[in-house]
């Protein structure tokens, strides 16, 4: 593909490109794809959601301090409760540590598209990935506007997960059906990210859309918790972005009744059927790292609470020793009882701890289990995918986190990422 930056080596780890048949359209919902060069000529670069009038949105961004121009107007607009109409999002240049230039080049984008759009200015959200620290150039996103709108399509959901990669290696698309009182809903979801990972969000955009009918007040609560339980629960190499997005959109064509509460039978059907999607995604971010040659499950259970879980879980995938060993098939396991003992747990017994890989009982009461053999570790260490589950035997809780491998590739793909 022109213009997307590649991985030297490493391959997507059990990750296919979706296939457009397979993406459902979701009714009340068109997207247009256009080539603006913003940073490379000859690739499509730009592409605008278009959602009809009642549409209900709710959204999640970065927890990074320093966060780029497009997330601080769309958490001005999103927090004002007004109407979504349209998503406008670029590749190839982030507009993030750009100053107030970098925000009157966000805001000048969204106007030109209300004004073609003929809606009001503060109903179009804004959404760059790329590049920081380079001045966007606005003008020729605006002078691609037209041919974006022209090629509004239902049916467009892979184009746009292609449009929006950067040194992603595959596009990242999926979609569910259910029913709920006995009407069609469907769900449809694309991603993009590789690299500058971890949880408080990450460099990723995600846009996940139904035609359920929910209120609109709900929003907020749900994209969150969509976002707890799937791009909050993944890490590449422990960097949070300038531009991370999540935004959830509910046209309300459905033919069932508004869903008033995420607690209902109707809500909980909903919830679980976009947590599908919302994991899909998230997940192929991790098996689409930057380098990555493994998918890594971590799951921790034992905990007095499901923070603590989480945070033991952080430790372990954030770790570069940890990662590396992994690349290299090495069962160095002494590095994952580090991480566990570093992650913050005060009162943490070490003597209570019971460590498994996959099948393979490494650790009992804190020690070596006395049938363990390296050869098994190894045996597993060699698959590409692996689940570590750690017992810290001090309560009920548990969580689960999902990582990758950190391999020489990783640093030639950032250290040439610019390039």
């Amino acid at each position: 593909m022109p213009g997307v930056l590649k991985k030297s080596f490493a391959m997507p780890v059990h990750l296919v490109a979706p296939q457009p048949g397979d993406l459902l359209p979701i009714d009340g919902l068109t997207i247009g794809i256009a080539q603006a060069g913003v940073r490379k000529a000859a690739r499509d670069d730009l592409t605008v959601f278009l959602l009809d009038e009642g549409a209900a949105v709710g959204a999640v961004f970065t927890q990074n301090r320093f966060c780029a121009a497009p997330v601080q107007l769309c958490r001005s607009r999103i927090a004002a409760a007004t109407p979504v109409r349209a998503l406008l999002i670029n590749t190839g240049n982030a507009n993030a540590g750009t100053g107030k230039d970098g925000l009157r080049r966000a805001v000048t984008a969204c106007d030109a598209l209300a004004r073609l759009l003929d809606v009001p200015a503060d109903q179009v959200l804004p959404f760059s990935t790329g590049v920081i620290m380079e001045t966007l150039p606005v003008e020729r996103i605006v002078a691609a506007l037209p041919a974006a709108l022209a090629d509004a399509q239902a049916d467009h959901w892979a184009k746009a997960a292609q449009a929006i990669m950067t040194t992603d290696t595959v596009p990242k698309a999926f979609s569910t059906r259910l029913s709920i009182q006995g009407a069609p809903v469907s769900v449809t979801g694309i991603s993009k990210g590789a690299g500058m990972i971890r949880p408080n969000m990450a460099t990723m955009l995600g846009f996940l859309a139904t035609d359920a009918r929910i209120d609109a007040a709900l929003m907020p609560r749900l994209a969150l918790e969509l976002a707890e339980a799937s791009f909050n629960r993944v890490s590449i190499d422990g960097d949070t972005s300038t531009n991370d997005s999540f935004v959830v959109v509910a046209t309300g064509r459905a033919a069932h009744p508004v869903i008033r509460s995420l607690d209902s039978p109707d809500g909980q059907a909903l919830k679980a059927a976009l947590t599908t999607v919302a994991r899909q995604l998230a997940q192929a971010i991790v098996r689409d790292g930057e380098g990555a040659t493994k998918f890594i499950t971590i799951a921790v259970n034992g905990g007095a609470s499901a923070v603590e879980c989480r945070q033991v879980a952080y430790a372990v995938a954030h770790s570069p020793l940890v990662k590396t060993a992994f690349f290299a098939s090495d069962p160095n396991l002494g590095r994952i009882l580090a991480a566990v003992g570093y992650a913050g747990i005060a009162d943490l017994d070490q003597t209570l701890i019971e460590l498994y890989l996959d099948d393979v009982h490494v650790v009992t009461q804190g020690g070596r289990h006395p049938d363990y053999q390296e050869q098994d570790g190894q045996r597993v260490m060699q698959q590409s995918e692996i689940q570590v589950r750690i017992d810290l035997g001090r309560g009920p809780a548990s969580d689960t986190v999902w990582t990758c491998d950190l391999s020489h590739d990783y640093v030639s793909i950032n250290a040439d990422y610019r390039s």
